[in-house]
């Protein structure tokens, strides 16, 4: 057998989990199935991650005593969601290996840094620009024109923190709309873009640097939070093609051993554009518990440790469905149906817009 050239980490290993939600939970349970141990740091008690692995620190994300002790715990580290503060993973990138580095999650936790990597990197998106107040934001809704999104550049997921402004809109008032969210924020402004649907691309990396994609999954929204995803994504050959291509150049031009999912728009004229990334396991892809050869969650696992990435072929289409706040209570009415495949994350309360679980249905290849 040919020694590969980095390193593997055995089973029996630990890999620390930054962050204590569901990403976590399933990816825990992914590296248990492949002999692996997780430790999951996070400031809550009783996180849905908790619950699935006897090894947790409840400390905060800037407690350098508790991180110390977190690193000598553990063989590498990951993360679930990238509002980790990126200090936090310098400090443990001091003592053990962080996958994604701390470089990329610096870049993903900020839209306007992460806008201003894509640009120098040659990938294509909708316009945009700073703004660092109300009278910024004015300027920008005349020079980019109406309609615009203000978007906080910082704490952005399911929507929150963003406001779409028309020619009449107040600006200070949209101004303070985007604040109530992230209060020490400043904001990017986004052309609008006409599209004709948003998809999402996940790319997973090795530590060898192998490269490989998910299909392009096509995602529909309500009320800003992902309602589903469709697979594959309704859309030409070559336009999917060219969003895999993207997603691959993303993740090579950031040095990632990890994921990345990459969002995007496909415009009226079949442009690719992309609109934001994230570095971890993406809810977009949790169809591919059910239907793929290899889960993202492994996929992660798989990347991390250094053993060689799984094939990322669906034996099946599939529509995935979120389950949001009370709709998780029709667990018994969903698992009547022989064929759906439940997952639900071990939230204790169903707030309104609280992700609880999701579904998959598997559609035959034809």
């Amino acid at each position: 057998m040919t020694k590969p050239k980095h390193e593997i980490l055995p089973p029996g290993s630990v890999i620390g989990i930054l962050g204590g939600g569901q990403l976590g939970r399933m990816t825990a349970l992914a590296a248990a199935r492949l002999g692996y141990r997780s430790h999951i740091y996070c400031p809550g008690a009783d996180e849905p991650a908790c619950q699935v692995t006897s090894l947790s620190t409840q400390a905060a994300y800037d407690d350098e005593q508790a991180l110390a002790a977190f690193a000598e715990s553990v063989d590498v580290v990951t993360f679930e969601f990238e509002n980790v503060p990126s200090r936090t993973a310098e400090i443990l990138a001091e003592r053990v290996a962080v996958h994604p580095g701390p470089h990329i999650l610096h870049i993903c936790q900020n839209r306007l840094r992460e806008k201003d990597f894509l640009a120098s990197i040659q990938i294509p998106t909708t316009r945009y620009t700073e703004v660092a107040g109300p009278e910024a934001v004015q300027r920008a809704l005349r020079d980019l024109g109406a309609p615009v999104i203000l978007k906080s550049c910082d704490f952005g997921y399911d929507g929150k923190g963003q406001v779409l402004l028309r020619n009449e809109t107040v600006a200070a008032e949209a101004w303070e709309e985007m604040r109530r969210h992230a209060p020490q924020s400043n904001g990017v402004m986004e052309g609008f873009v006409d599209f004709t649907c948003e998809i999402s691309v996940i790319a997973a990396r090795g530590r060898d640097g192998t490269l490989t994609t998910y299909p392009a999954v096509e995602n529909q929204h309500r009320e800003r939070i992902l309602d589903q995803t469709l697979v594959p994504a309704r859309i030409p050959t070559d336009v999917a093609d060219k969003a895999e291509v993207l997603a691959r150049h993303i993740a090579e031009e950031m040095g990632l051993v990890g994921l990345i999912a990459v969002e995007m728009f496909v415009t009226q004229d079949n442009r690719v554009l992309v609109n934001e990334m994230a570095p971890r396991p993406h809810n977009s892809g949790h169809w591919s518990m059910d239907a793929c050869y290899t889960p993202q969650f492994e996929q992660l696992v798989r990347a991390v440790t250094g053993l060689p990435l799984g094939s990322t072929e669906r034996h099946s289409d599939a529509v995935m469905r979120n389950l949001i706040g009370a709709q998780s209570k029709d667990w018994y009415e969903i698992l009547s149906d022989p064929t759906a495949r439940l997952h639900l994350y071990g939230k204790a309360e169903a707030r309104p817009g609280r992700k609880m679980g999701h579904v998959n249905k598997l559609i035959p290849r034809r």
